[in-house]
């Protein structure tokens, strides 16, 4: 690894891309200091402590503020991050399948796919302004300061604020772009981790400041609480990269023969989380809503808390709806009738498996199969957080790097960069992370 280390950093090109995403994720975290104009900067720091974060609207800024870092939480210009386009492109996603013309566009090849990158661009700018009318809401109530406002500006200050969030999430899309054309790996990708990853060394302060205010009778319990979480830290971190990098092969075999060499055997590699992290997302979102919709309404804060993150219905309905869009998103990806048909079309067979029919049958069933097994680990994961605060009594920001969207995120994102930096040697001709001793013990099923 060290040797890879080396060699990475011996190549200029390589060592400039390197260099270039570095700079461009600092230029993101400067923005993490500037706070939202009309803001009082002396709230802020007493803020977190003083809100109820199961509640609500407040609920919604908790969960959205992990994926942006705290920023939403700390009213800075990077408060909405990037995910008014990450929501966008999830939504166009669906919509590729699910309207025909779209998938025609899509079908075009460069020129329809940029059409459709220009449409996704358009939609995140509508989500940005819809989404940082609420954060401005948000900043200018009392709930947000604990009894106080963290603005106390008028309708200019309001829509200046409003500009300046729009304006943030569209520089962090740009960006973003940058990264990936002149740094290494998905610019958009990192950003997400960046501003996840972020989040630790706030943590470790948290906890730090525990130590400090807690008395010696405590500490050993504190000190055992500790090394629990450390252990689940990297128990959880193993897991996810075996299900993230886990498939089910299915063997290929190609009729039309070459002369004296026999049959063509090939492999479908069907990932155990084929949804990845989308169907822990879109239920987030769903459940957040109600929650939402009913903090605002007097005499319902009865319902609201009933489902609320870490109640008992809560994770019920969470459970269940990560199911189900763990199914749907599968569904939309993999269709068992036209791979059949197309493997029938280009002469290729299951073996064992009659072509048609038969084949497709099979298909279901292994989709079925891997699927649930994808929506069971889906819902451990993302149910993690929610017990290690409820049971361990540990801040939210924390329990969430232990599971669900975050450690899902960071685990993808590292894996997904190595594998972009050892492609990049290996096209060079030198030797990636993994030697070639152990790429050739690990080869085949």
């Amino acid at each position: 690894m060290f040797k890879a280390i080396g060699t990475i950093l011996a190549i200029p090109d390589l060592r400039q891309r390197i260099f270039f995403t570095l700079i461009a994720l600092a230029i993101y975290r400067i923005g993490f200091f500037i706070y939202l104009p009309g803001v009082d900067v002396n709230l802020i720091n007493s803020m977190t402590e003083s809100q109820n974060e199961t509640s609500g609207l407040l609920s919604f800024i908790s969960m959205t503020s992990l994926l942006t870092g705290g920023a939403l939480s700390q009213a800075t210009i990077f408060s909405l991050g990037i995910m008014p386009y990450i929501s966008a492109s999830i939504i166009f996603s669906l919509m590729t399948k699910v309207f025909p013309k779209l998938e025609e566009l899509q079908k075009e090849g460069e020129s329809g796919r940029k059409v459709i990158a220009r449409w996704t661009r358009y939609s995140a700018v509508g989500l940005c302004l819809i989404q940082s009318m609420f954060v401005v809401f948000w900043v200018s109530s009392p709930a947000s300061g604990g009894g106080q406002a963290l603005s106390t500006g008028g309708f200019a200050t309001g829509l200046l604020q409003v500009l300046v969030l729009t304006a943030g999430t569209l520089f962090l899309m740009w960006l973003g772009e940058k990264i990936t054309e002149n740094g290494i790996g998905n610019g958009i990708s990192l950003i997400i981790m960046a501003g996840i990853v972020a989040i630790i060394p706030a943590s470790i302060n948290d906890f730090s400041a525990q130590w400090q205010s807690m008395d010696v009778d405590g500490r050993p319990f504190f000190i055992l609480k500790l090394a629990s979480l450390l252990v689940l830290f990297f128990v959880v971190t193993a897991g996810v990269v075996f299900i993230t990098k886990g498939q089910r092969r299915i063997p290929i075999q190609n009729a039309r023969t070459v002369r004296g060499t026999g049959s063509q055997r090939h492999y479908m590699p069907i990932k155990v989380n084929s949804a990845g992290v989308l169907p822990i997302i879109f239920a987030q979102s769903l459940l957040i809503i109600p929650g939402v919709i009913l903090g605002y309404f007097e005499g319902t804060q009865g319902v609201a808390d009933l489902i609320a993150p870490g109640t008992f219905w809560y994770m019920m309905i969470y459970v269940l709806m990560i199911g189900f869009f763990t199914y749907f998103w599968t569904s939309l990806y993999y269709n068992p009738v036209e791979m059949s048909e197309n493997m029938k079309e280009y002469g290729s067979f299951i073996p064992g498996i009659r072509p048609g029919r038969r084949t497709a049958e099979y298909l279901q069933q292994v989709f079925s199969r891997i699927t649930l097994a994808g929506a069971v680990f889906l819902a451990v994961i993302a149910l993690i957080p929610q017990i290690i605060t409820n049971t361990l009594s540990v801040n939210f920001f924390v329990s969430g790097m232990l599971g669900g969207t975050g450690l899902l995120i960071v685990v993808g994102v590292a894996l997904d960069l190595v594998d972009k930096i050892e492609a990049q040697l290996l096209a060079r001709q030198y030797e990636g992370f993994v030697s070639s001793k152990r790429k050739k013990s690990g080869a085949g099923v």
